[in-house]
């Protein structure tokens, strides 16, 4: 069994975020984009690295990268449920848009910019695929006509993902089986429809053996941390007393990150260790 959870950030940011797995980063990309769209190469533009993090340079844990035609992918895991999802994927698709300015572009040289989101929570409602497409159409024609091609939003909810291994039929199937199921699957006794993919191979070898002492127990303190919020929220929808109550201190911590309070002034005035902060936060966590 994989003894690594590849959907814990940290986790999924070493994988696919370093130097030498951009190979994996480009499989999954290709399952998630239109094949016509496929990319070859691309180069990172925060890759992985432990000593950026522990000096506070990566609580961001997305994964940047430029395809070599000058496309920009954003690549990010999102385990927890976060109310705001929708407003915030547009704000970090639009950040990585205005990125390109600030590297001395003019206008007329922006790139298409894709935002891919994985999801462990529903987020799209009355809708029970898993992978759903968001881009900029004409309202009367209902049509793509390419006028404003820079935006592709894209959205891989694995909770909605129920397929057996005999029904995996696509490379994005196989790669959001291998992130769900994980836990469950031998490296030594790989199943037949996962053992023909060279990259799922590649990343079920890489999960169990990339972490050192000190990059585990910065894995087990998320891990800890995520399964301390699920674990609130699950105990106050089971009790009707206190029904809402855990969602409003999450949003109170949001709501007091945003107004400019740090997270150590946030935590000394919640029930919240820093490390559940910062779970909660995602993205906006520095």
């Amino acid at each position: 069994m994989c003894k690594i959870n590849p959907r814990v950030d940290f986790a999924f940011k070493k994988l696919f975020g370093s130097e030498e797995n951009k190979d994996l980063l480009i499989s999954l990309i290709n399952a998630i984009i239109p094949e016509e769209e496929h990319i070859t190469e691309l180069e990172l533009k925060k890759p992985y690295n432990l000593s950026d993090y522990q000096a506070g340079k990566m609580s961001i844990l997305d994964i940047k990268a430029k395809e070599k035609t000058g496309r920009w992918i954003n690549v990010e895991m999102q385990i927890g449920d976060d109310l705001y999802f929708d407003k915030r994927a547009i704000y970090y698709w639009s950040k990585l848009v205005t990125e390109q300015l600030s590297e001395g572009h003019m206008y007329k040289e922006l790139q298409k910019t894709i935002s891919i989101n994985i999801l462990g929570f529903n987020f799209v409602p009355d809708d029970s695929v898993y992978h759903n497409c968001y881009k900029i159409i004409n309202t009367r024609t209902k049509e793509d006509d390419k006028l404003h091609d820079i935006f592709e939003l894209y959205y891989i909810e694995l909770k909605k993902f129920k397929k057996q291994y005999n029904e995996i039929a696509t490379a994005l199937d196989r790669w959001v089986t291998f992130m769900t199921r994980a836990h469950e699957i031998d490296k030594n006794n790989i199943p037949q429809e996962l053992s023909e993919d060279k990259a799922i191979i590649k990343a079920i070898g890489a999960v169990d053996r990339m972490f050192d002492e000190e990059e585990r127990s910065i894995y087990e303190t998320r891990m800890e941390a995520i399964a301390n919020i699920e674990s609130r929220i699950a105990s106050a929808n089971e009790k009707g007393r206190k029904e809402g109550r855990e969602e409003e201190k999450v949003l109170s911590v949001i709501k007091m990150h945003k107004a400019g309070a740090t997270i150590e002034f946030v935590s000394q005035i919640t029930e919240f260790s820093i490390e559940e902060i910062k779970v909660i936060l995602g993205n906006d966590a520095k």
